[in-house]
Protein backbone atom coordinates (compact mmCIF):
# COMPACT_ATOMS: atom_id res chain seq x y z
CA UNK A 1 0.00 0.00 0.00
CA UNK A 2 1.33 3.42 -0.97
CA UNK A 3 0.13 6.27 1.25
CA UNK A 4 0.95 9.85 0.29
CA UNK A 5 0.41 12.66 2.78
CA UNK A 6 -0.03 16.17 1.41
CA UNK A 7 1.82 17.66 4.39
CA UNK A 8 4.93 15.63 3.49
CA UNK A 9 5.11 16.88 -0.12
CA UNK A 10 7.34 19.75 -1.22
CA UNK A 11 6.03 22.66 -3.26
CA UNK A 12 7.27 22.30 -6.83
CA UNK A 13 8.67 25.17 -8.87
CA UNK A 14 6.41 26.13 -11.78
CA UNK A 15 5.85 29.24 -13.93
CA UNK A 16 2.63 29.82 -11.94
CA UNK A 17 4.58 30.73 -8.75
CA UNK A 18 1.89 29.36 -6.41
CA UNK A 19 1.70 26.41 -3.98
CA UNK A 20 1.63 23.28 -6.17
CA UNK A 21 2.44 19.85 -4.74
CA UNK A 22 2.74 16.67 -6.80
CA UNK A 23 0.81 13.84 -5.15
CA UNK A 24 0.94 11.06 -7.73
CA UNK A 25 2.86 10.66 -10.97
CA UNK A 26 2.84 7.59 -13.23
CA UNK A 27 2.83 7.09 -17.01
CA UNK A 28 -0.98 6.85 -16.87
CA UNK A 29 -1.95 9.75 -14.63
CA UNK A 30 -0.61 12.78 -12.80
CA UNK A 31 -2.27 14.30 -9.72
CA UNK A 32 -1.28 17.63 -8.18
CA UNK A 33 -2.71 19.68 -5.32
CA UNK A 34 -2.92 23.46 -5.78
CA UNK A 35 -3.59 26.09 -3.14
CA UNK A 36 -4.37 29.61 -4.33
CA UNK A 37 -4.32 32.23 -1.62
CA UNK A 38 -6.72 35.19 -1.90
CA UNK A 39 -5.71 37.28 -4.93
CA UNK A 40 -3.59 34.54 -6.50
CA UNK A 41 -4.21 32.93 -9.87
CA UNK A 42 -2.63 30.53 -12.30
CA UNK A 43 -1.25 31.79 -15.58
CA UNK A 44 -3.53 31.08 -18.54
CA UNK A 45 -2.27 27.91 -20.18
CA UNK A 46 -3.05 24.99 -22.47
CA UNK A 47 -2.44 21.41 -21.33
CA UNK A 48 -1.81 18.73 -24.02
CA UNK A 49 -3.95 16.08 -22.24
CA UNK A 50 -7.40 15.83 -20.67
CA UNK A 51 -7.63 17.37 -17.21
CA UNK A 52 -10.20 17.46 -14.47
CA UNK A 53 -10.23 19.60 -11.37
CA UNK A 54 -11.85 18.77 -8.04
CA UNK A 55 -12.42 21.62 -5.57
CA UNK A 56 -11.57 20.61 -2.01
CA UNK A 57 -12.02 23.93 -0.24
CA UNK A 58 -13.01 27.49 -1.01
CA UNK A 59 -14.55 29.15 -4.01
CA UNK A 60 -12.83 30.27 -7.19
CA UNK A 61 -13.31 31.29 -10.77
CA UNK A 62 -12.35 28.75 -13.41
CA UNK A 63 -11.88 29.61 -17.07
CA UNK A 64 -12.15 26.80 -19.64
CA UNK A 65 -12.01 27.94 -23.26
CA UNK A 66 -14.62 30.68 -23.73
CA UNK A 67 -16.47 29.93 -20.47
CA UNK A 68 -15.85 31.33 -16.99
CA UNK A 69 -17.72 30.10 -13.90
CA UNK A 70 -17.50 30.52 -10.14
CA UNK A 71 -17.29 27.09 -8.50
CA UNK A 72 -16.96 25.84 -4.94
CA UNK A 73 -16.24 22.88 -2.73
CA UNK A 74 -17.11 19.38 -3.93
CA UNK A 75 -17.30 20.38 -7.59
CA UNK A 76 -15.59 18.54 -10.47
CA UNK A 77 -14.72 20.51 -13.61
CA UNK A 78 -13.63 18.90 -16.89
CA UNK A 79 -11.09 20.55 -19.19
CA UNK A 80 -10.44 18.78 -22.51
CA UNK A 81 -6.94 18.54 -23.97
CA UNK A 82 -5.54 21.53 -25.84
CA UNK A 83 -8.12 24.00 -24.45
CA UNK A 84 -7.06 27.18 -22.66
CA UNK A 85 -7.79 27.11 -18.93
CA UNK A 86 -7.03 29.10 -15.79
CA UNK A 87 -8.00 29.51 -12.11
CA UNK A 88 -8.46 32.68 -10.07
CA UNK A 89 -9.03 33.13 -6.33
CA UNK A 90 -10.82 36.45 -5.95
CA UNK A 91 -12.25 35.50 -2.56
CA UNK A 92 -11.00 36.04 0.98
CA UNK A 93 -10.24 32.37 1.82
CA UNK A 94 -7.73 29.89 0.35
CA UNK A 95 -8.87 27.88 -2.67
CA UNK A 96 -7.63 24.27 -2.74
CA UNK A 97 -8.19 21.86 -5.62
CA UNK A 98 -6.82 18.71 -7.19
CA UNK A 99 -5.68 18.59 -10.80
CA UNK A 100 -5.79 15.19 -12.50
CA UNK A 101 -4.13 14.82 -15.91
CA UNK A 102 -4.68 11.69 -17.93
CA UNK A 103 -2.69 10.32 -19.53
CA UNK A 104 0.40 11.85 -17.96
CA UNK A 105 1.54 14.61 -20.33
CA UNK A 106 4.71 13.98 -22.28
CA UNK A 107 4.97 17.67 -23.21
CA UNK A 108 4.77 20.67 -20.90
CA UNK A 109 1.71 22.89 -20.76
CA UNK A 110 1.90 25.98 -22.96
CA UNK A 111 1.84 29.13 -20.82
CA UNK A 112 0.16 32.08 -22.56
Amino acid sequence: MNIIELSMQQTIETPHKVDIKRLFDTKDVQVVHITLQPGESLKRHITPVNVFFYVLEGKGMVEIGEETKVVGKDTLIESPANILHCWYNQGSEPLRFLVVKTPRPEKKSKIL
